[in-house]
Order: C-alpha cells, then sequence, then structure tokens
C-alpha cells in the first residue's frame, strides 16, 4: 500500500487527500500546531493521525504539500530536515523562482520534487479540479496513479519543475485579478446607482475574455486611445474614493502597446512587445 502523507490539510488539501483514500493509498496527516478546525477536517476526511512531521517523513512514500504560499518555502525546508527521501509534490500557488528554491532545498535532503497546480475548487462530487504536475519523468506517473479513479483528474506537462507553477500563476494572474476588478467595476457602478445597469451589459457578455486570444492584438492596436481612457477610469475611481490602481495598472500595460496604433501584428508580436527591453547577453 502506498502511504501518503497530506501537509496540511485546509478546505484543498483535506479535499484533495481525500480523493487520494480512492486509489487505496494511506494518507497521513500530522495535527502538531494545527487548529481545531482543521483537525475537525482531517477527521471527517478518515485521514490517519501520526505523532508528529518525524513519524509522517518515516512513513510515508510520497507528501503532497498544499498550504498558504507565504508558508511554502518553509515547509518543504522542515520536511528536508527530516532526511524524506520519497516523492515530495509541492502543489503550491508559487512562482517557478519559487519553486526552483524549494527544489534545490530538497534536493540537498535527496528529495525527489514533483512540481503540482491546482486548478479548479476542490474536489467533490460535483467538481473536477485539474492537478498539473512536471518535474522528473519517472516519478510524475507514480504521482498521476495517486488520483486513478477520483476527482482529480492529473495532467503531465513536459519540461521538468516550475512549468506546472508557471501555468498555475498564469490563469491565477487572470482569474483573480478578473475577480477584484469586477468588484471594483460594481463599486463604482453603485456610487453612480448604476449598477443595476452594469449587471444587464454583464449577463449578456458570457464568454470569458481568456478563451478570446485572437482579440489580443485588436487590443494592443487600439491601446493608443483604450490607455487614456483607462487613466480616466482611474481619476474616477479615485474621486469616488474607490482603488484606482488596478485601472492604472491597465493604462500602463497598453502603454507599452502605444506604438503599435492600428497594427496588424499577430499575437506573439503583440505579446512580445509587453516586455521589459531585455539587455543583450554577451557572448
Amino acid at each position: 500500500m502506498t502511504v501518503v502523507g497530506v501537509l496540511h490539510p485546509g478546505s484543498m488539501g483535506a479535499a484533495v487527500a481525500r480523493q487520494v483514500q480512492r486509489s487505496g493509498a494511506d494518507v497521513l496527516w500530522c495535527p502538531t500546531g494545527r487548529s481545531l478546525a482543521t483537525k475537525e477536517r482531517a477527521l471527517r476526511c478518515g485521514l490517519t493521525s501520526v505523532r508528529d512531521l518525524r513519524e509522517l517523513t518515516d512513513a510515508a512514500d510520497v507528501i503532497l504539500s498544499i498550504c498558504p504560499p507565504a508558508y511554502a518555502e518553509d515547509v518543504a525546508a522542515e520536511v528536508a530536515t527530516h532526511m524524506f527521501t520519497g516523492i515530495y509534490v509541492d502543489a503550491n500557488a508559487v512562482s517557478p523562482a519559487t519553486m526552483a528554491r524549494i527544489d534545490a532545498t530538497a534536493a540537498r535532503g535527496g528529495v525527489t520534487v514533483v512540481d503540482g497546480s491546482i486548478i479548479g475548487s476542490p474536489p467533490s462530487a460535483s467538481k473536477s479540479p485539474r492537478l498539473y504536475l512536471s518535474g522528473p519523468e519517472d516519478s510524475l506517473a507514480a504521482v498521476a496513479s495517486l488520483f486513478t479513479g477520483s476527482a482529480v483528474h492529473p495532467h503531465v506537462l513536459p519540461g521538468g519543475v516550475g512549468r506546472a507553477s508557471a501555468l498555475k500563476l498564469s490563469y491565477s494572474s487572470y482569474q483573480k485579478t478578473s475577480r477584484v476588478l469586477a468588484a471594483v467595476s460594481y463599486a463604482l457602478a453603485r456610487e453612480y446607482e448604476v449598477d443595476e445597469a452594469l449587471l444587464d451589459i454583464a449577463q449578456g457578455r458570457t464568454t470569458s475574455y481568456l478563451a478570446e486570444t485572437d482579440y489580443i492584438p485588436q487590443v494592443a492596436a487600439r491601446s493608443w486611445r483604450w490607455g487614456p481612457e483607462m487613466e480616466e477610469a482611474a481619476a474616477t475611481l479615485r474621486e469616488a474614493g474607490l482603488p484606482a490602481e488596478l485601472a492604472e495598472a491597465s493604462a500602463a500595460v497598453m502603454s507599452r502597446w502605444e506604438n503599435l496604433r492600428d497594427s496588424s501584428l499577430g499575437i506573439p508580436e503583440v505579446l512580445e512587445h509587453l516586455h521589459e527591453a531585455r539587455e543583450s547577453q554577451p557572448d
């Protein structure tokens, strides 16, 4: 039987751990320092409690780290001090650079690191998130097999550690920011008592802009006038006492396209213009 340790079973971690149990694995967790709510959650999910992290690292073949991103490096470093030699799956929303540091820290202790990212809500009878995995090829299949027949759908990415993390942040940079932007937009509309009209407009546009990649060059070609429009939006937000930073940031992005007025460039060329000027490297 494969033994899996989960660090630490929050709402996502506990739900993922429950899905791992479907593959027949024994799932361990360490209650030391965890809240009462976490303990109750682990109990509901049928996770096996161990005395301390040492006992967990000694017993586990695979460890899943699913915690707030601010703690990801510390958690990995603590596991490495216990000389864990199995597969360590960091499934946290961290940058590729952070993931590289986690990989380096773990490697010093003999740990095999798999980079993971969870896209979607906690798994349940009605929700099936994707788990993207990248890293050493011989370890990816072992991790993916833990979710056979479960509500978690594993997807293997080529290219090594860092790819899964990059995908997560590429998605969340849009998804999280767009949610916040929607809140700010409605706050401004309410200030002028036009929120119902804004909702009426929005309900007629159900397609995600993230899927409309063909529209990106058009945004670039129109940025010479859309940028100033966002600056006006920022000024209006400030006048209403609302956060203007998102609108200002949009204007700053569009300023990198201001010389593409009415251009007909393709997507790759347009996206390249978003990069800051990079200094050439010496030969």
